[in-house]
């Protein structure tokens, strides 16, 4: 199984990167914890998780790019993701307030349930 989750995280990853928000909402459990990256805590539902992206893309362009996956017995799954975030002309951000969205390595945690993704949270890369 988590052969299949690596595959639906990684079409994740490209729909959030062509801003498909209905692409990646269809993956997500009804009521999935989300972490904001933005502004701290967790979004809960998939509506408050698109509001949420909504507000970010209003601000600041983030790309991420997986790199590295791991996974565990219990439906976790681990992804190592270089984040870069552009202004909204796709220039490199320059002294702006962007809550604490920058250019830097993180951990995504992925926990599953079936084929749904029930809990998001981002840590810093070890």
């Amino acid at each position: 199984m988590s052969n299949d989750h690596i595959q639906l995280i990684k079409q994740l990853y490209d729909r959030f990167n062509a801003r498909d928000i209905d692409g990646v909402l269809n993956a997500l459990a009804d009521d999935v914890a989300w972490a904001n990256g933005m502004d701290g805590g967790h979004e809960y539902g998939r509506e408050a998780v698109r509001d949420y992206w909504t507000r970010q893309w209003a601000v600041v362009s983030p790309h991420v790019e997986p790199v590295a996956f791991t996974t565990t017995q219990d439906g976790i799954v681990a992804v190592e993701v270089i984040q870069s975030v552009f202004d909204l002309d796709g220039q490199p951000l320059q002294g702006q307030q962007t809550h604490d969205l920058k250019d830097k390595t993180v951990m995504h945690i992925f926990r599953m349930e079936g084929d749904k993704i029930v809990r998001f949270d981002i840590s810093d890369a070890a």
